[in-house]
């Protein structure tokens, strides 16, 4: 257990926290949430003892190891990854490269045989001799070929030397385990795998993260940093989610009685329970809310966004389509005589390792670039907003927010366009900001006022939910779920395209997989896979 007792810190005047009082206990996965800049990670860090809260204590058992997953990805390059992973149980390691080191001598001494003889029992004691084995599955787990294990950690891609440092926490079974965005630059693949590994886990996890999905797989309790406190819930992201939105509502609506709200609430934390599947920690899960009281629930304080996308017209039966569409640039070909027709109704997430070509596509299709070869022809029905990947240059400019959007609509109203700026918390003096200065997060709540503004009945966005919070990425979820028009996007998020979703595209160097199903379903399709291979494989032949 760890005891957490009346911790604050802050930096000068400003506290990120305080009378922070928390128990975590075995068995469990802790969330960590909370808006940009609240202080997750830097709770990580005063967990961990690399920064001292500027008061309370933090009470760990005895003889208890902590892992924590390291960000320096070039602190190790002269070693092989194996050796990376294993350094994450220190003592270990420790007696590895000594009894490697005696055993490496020309001269071997009495005193060195006693000395080796005591490593050898502490070895095998320790798991020293499955130390190897161990390492490898972690490293094949997180989506590390064989081949690369051996190598050294300059010899090996950055996305590899972040998977190496991950298997490094996760190695020897620390009984406390400390992630910070774990799931950051992995595959769903490995992403999966680490939810499993994970589920299983028996001892102490606490993990920052804007992956709902993960959060929801893994997490028996949630967390929240919100205005200098940090409250503890039971259940995951999703559960803490529904029910401060309920608490906020019937906070606000005075006539209900408060029977009806511990009714309501009730029945919700009941039919929560009751989904949760049977892993260690999803029971863990059940168990806590079981025991829930509804007393000991308290509304968060944070604003939540809110998105809402309203066509002028709906969309007519004629949408999109798209005629041997191609896209070269240099020695690249991003686009190589696509065809497609887009249909009334599609939420389409475009999907897949080729990056640059969606972006390419996306481009195409907004007007932003006009070379390439190639037809598509949009129905007359059809208005199209366009949310790009890289915004720089839409922020080049000393305006004030306000004056920003107003950019985009012939409207005089300054009360109307301040509401779309208002659903995305730009209220009073935020909305005077100048937009030249707004932090990532900022311009992208910009873009979607914009998009909401612009009420078109087809959106185009790429990649919108990099730099949001969890409750901005919830509210743009939510939004694109309730939308009546056309949707074509892409996302890392694998609950947003989950959610969202009605048709995948994939596009692979030797063509392009197109299915009308779910984002789920598409990633258990075995004959999908067996394409997907045959595509890169062709294309790989036809370079070499």
């Amino acid at each position: 257990m760890i005891n957490v007792i009346e911790v604050a810190l802050g930096f000068g005047e400003r506290f990120l926290f305080k009378d922070v009082n928390l128990k975590f206990t075995p068995g469990n996965c802790y969330g960590i949430i909370g808006a940009n800049g609240s202080g997750k990670s830097t709770f990580l860090k005063v967990l961990s003892g690399e920064l001292e809260p500027d008061r309370g204590e933090i009470v760990y058992p005895a003889k208890q190891r902590l892992a924590m997953l390291k960000q320096d990805h070039f602190a190790h390059e002269e070693e092989r990854l194996l050796d990376v992973v294993m350094r994450g149980y220190p003592h270990l390691f420790s007696v590895m490269k000594e009894r490697e080191t005696i055993y490496a001598k020309e001269d071997f001494s009495e005193a060195d045989g006693m000395r080796v003889s005591e490593l050898e029992g502490e070895f095998a004691e320790i798991g020293g001799w499955e130390a190897d084995a161990q390492a490898s599955i972690l490293l094949s787990g997180l989506g590390v070929a064989e081949a690369d294990h051996e190598k050294l950690m300059k010899e090996v891609s950055e996305s590899v030397k972040v998977r190496a440092l991950l298997a490094q926490a996760l190695f020897g079974n620390p009984d406390i385990l400390l992630l910070d965005e774990p799931t950051n630059g992995l595959d769903l693949d490995s992403i999966s795998w680490l939810e499993d590994f994970l589920m299983e886990f028996p001892n102490i996890v606490i993990v920052v993260s804007h992956d709902r999905h993960f959060l929801n797989a893994v997490c028996t309790h949630t967390c929240d940093i919100d205005f200098g406190h940090i409250r503890m819930y039971p259940g995951s992201y999703d559960f803490w989610y529904k029910v401060s939105r309920m608490l906020q509502q019937q906070m606000k609506d005075e006539k209900k009685r408060r029977d009806e709200k511990v009714k309501d609430l009730k029945e919700f934390i009941q039919r929560f329970a009751s989904n949760a599947a049977k892993s260690r920690q999803a029971t863990s899960r059940k168990k806590v809310l079981e025991k829930l009281e509804v007393e000991d629930l308290q509304p968060t304080s944070r604003r939540f966004p809110w998105v809402g996308f309203k066509p002028e017209r709906d969309p007519g039966n004629n949408v999109l389509r798209i005629q041997n569409l191609s896209k070269s640039d240099d020695d690249r070909k991003f686009l190589n005589g696509l065809d497609l027709i887009i249909n009334r109704g599609d939420k389409i997430a475009f999907v897949g390792r080729e990056h640059l070509s969606k972006t390419a596509f996306f481009r195409i299709l907004a007007g932003e670039d006009k070379e390439y070869e190639g037809e598509f022809y949009w129905g007359q029905t059809m208005s199209v907003s366009y949310f790009p990947k890289e915004n720089a240059q839409l922020f080049d400019s000393d305006d004030s927010i306000v004056d920003w959007l107003k950019r985009y609509t012939t409207s005089d109203d300054e009360t109307y366009i301040r509401s779309f700026l208002g659903r995305m918390l730009f209220s009073g003096d935020d909305a005077l900001k100048p937009v030249r200065v707004l932090s990532g997060g900022e311009k992208v709540r910009c873009i979607l006022s914009r998009m909401m503004l612009q009420s078109a009945n087809c959106l185009i966005l790429d990649e919108p939910t990099n730099h949001l919070d969890l409750e901005a990425i919830t509210a743009l979820n939510n939004g694109l779920i309730e939308f009546p028009g056309v949707v074509m996007f892409t996302s890392h998020d694998h609950e947003f395209v989950t959610s969202v979703a009605n048709r995948v595209i994939e596009f692979c160097p030797g063509g392009v997989i197109d299915r009308m199903m779910s984002f789920d379903d598409y990633l258990r399709d075995e004959q999908i896979r067996e394409q997907r291979d045959e595509y890169y494989h062709g294309h790989m032949i036809a370079e070499i």
